[in-house]
């Protein structure tokens, strides 16, 4: 049998496939894994759902595997994820294409605990999922209702999991959970994110440890003092914070307010000079004024992210947000969008800028033999979403992804930075 999976969404959707084709391969022995669909026995399709984008792409992946189906040596389409989890009796019904269907909730706690995966493409990187669920219920938000209450992965699981990885060649861990700051709490009875880091930079072969998903509220002064005092984990922190107007944040069901936010950036900037701070907002939440919007605005202008995503809101059925007043038009939401897009744009260059003259340990994530140039990423790019580092390899071309190696930045080009080895 030749299987091919197809992951949507979120990296803890793409932790949970790695250890769906594990149960798979062991399912069908002597099966093998394919990228060519049109090779496949079996199509594996984990879905998303977050918003109405990713409902649509992955109900037009589950129409284009529906087509190999007919035209190819396909066989079967199993489909799995957050869309199956809320619309199953509909997949059933207007998908006869799909053959077996699984819920989130079907299998998603016998994975978290799971340690078999099968190694991605990239396996110098990968993703530990260290909890499932959320308690938060932002109004904007289904997750609560698709993957249920917090629920932290035992730490001696995880441990395991990331010897078995590093083993496997993983230098880079990153740490991923609808939220990681709250790691703990309900096994451990208290925040134990700052003691996994420490066990988990005692495993031999793991360099770079990465923190995503941190919300302001739950970052301690003990977690900071981690960040800053352990060598493995590096000054990058994802902190999702949505807006800036307290009235929006209100209307969110966030627990911070502009002021906290302040603080929590200042505070961690004051300890950790050179943090790279990422986060994302979300622009047109129903009832954002023009008020509001300068608001967040001057924010972005005075935080100064050195990484910032945005998105649009997006009205999702079986949310509170969803029967507000005062949605806002599709236009509006997405001029908001890139009008805070381009300011982070000019910020964004500049920030490259003041890199130059720096000296950088970067990881190899690739070779470009035109120009004899290493790409490469700093602790300061997430795979897939942020920058880049561009490395003259001179007469060292020997490298391979996942090798680290150091540079002085002589450069900025957009986004990315330039960089000479030393």
């Amino acid at each position: 049998m030749k299987i091919h999976m197809i992951s949507l969404g979120c990296d803890k959707n793409r932790v949970d496939s790695e250890k769906m084709l594990s149960n798979l391969l062991e399912k069908y022995p002597g099966s093998e894994i394919t990228d060519d669909p049109a090779e496949a026995d079996i199509a594996v399709i984990n879905t998303c759902s977050f918003i109405g984008d990713a409902k649509e792409e992955s109900i037009n992946t589950i129409i284009e595997m529906g087509e190999y189906k007919q035209s190819a040596k396909l066989k079967k389409i199993i489909v799995a994820g957050c869309l199956v989890e809320r619309y199953k009796d509909q997949i059933r019904k207007e998908l006869p294409e799909v053959d077996e269907v699984m819920g989130v909730k079907d299998y998603v706690d016998k994975l978290d605990i799971q340690m078999a995966r099968v190694e991605n493409s990239e396996n110098y990187t990968s993703y530990l999922k260290i909890a499932e669920g959320c308690d938060k219920y932002c109004t904007y938000c289904i997750i609560p209702s698709l993957r249920g209450h917090y629920r932290s992965v035992p730490m001696e699981h995880l441990i395991e999991e990331a010897k078995m990885l590093a083993s496997h060649g993983t230098k880079e861990l990153i740490l991923v959970a609808q939220e990681t700051t709250l790691y703990g709490v309900d096994l451990y009875k208290k925040k134990a994110l700052p003691e996994l880091l420490n066990r988990l930079s005692e495993i031999e072969g793991i360099e770079w440890i990465r923190i995503l998903y941190c919300y302001p509220e739950e970052i301690t002064d003990e977690l900071i003092e981690t960040i800053r005092d352990n060598r493995k984990v590096v000054h990058y922190l994802d902190i999702p914070i949505q807006h800036a107007s307290d009235a929006v944040l209100k209307n969110m069901h966030r627990k911070t307010r502009q002021a906290e936010l302040k603080e929590r950036i200042a505070t961690l900037r004051k300890a950790i000079p050179d943090i790279a701070l990422r986060t994302t907002l979300i622009t047109g939440f129903p009832g954002e004024t023009e008020e509001d919007f300068e608001i967040l605005k001057n924010f972005v202008r005075e935080m100064r992210f050195e990484r910032l995503g945005v998105f649009p809101y997006s009205q999702e059925e079986d949310t509170a947000a969803a029967e507000m007043t005062g949605q806002i038009p599709e236009k509006i939401k997405l001029q908001r969008q890139d009008e805070i897009m381009r300011l982070q744009q000019r910020i964004a260059f500049e920030k490259a800028r003041e890199q130059i003259g720096r000296e950088l340990r970067v990881m190899v994530i690739g070779y470009d033999p035109e120009n004899n140039m290493y790409l490469t990423r700093s602790y300061m790019d997430n795979p897939d979403i942020d920058s880049m580092v561009f490395v003259d390899a001179g007469t060292y071309n020997n490298k391979i992804s996942g090798d680290m190696i150091d540079c002085r930045i002589i450069d900025a080009d957009g986004y990315d930075l330039i960089g000479e080895r030393i």
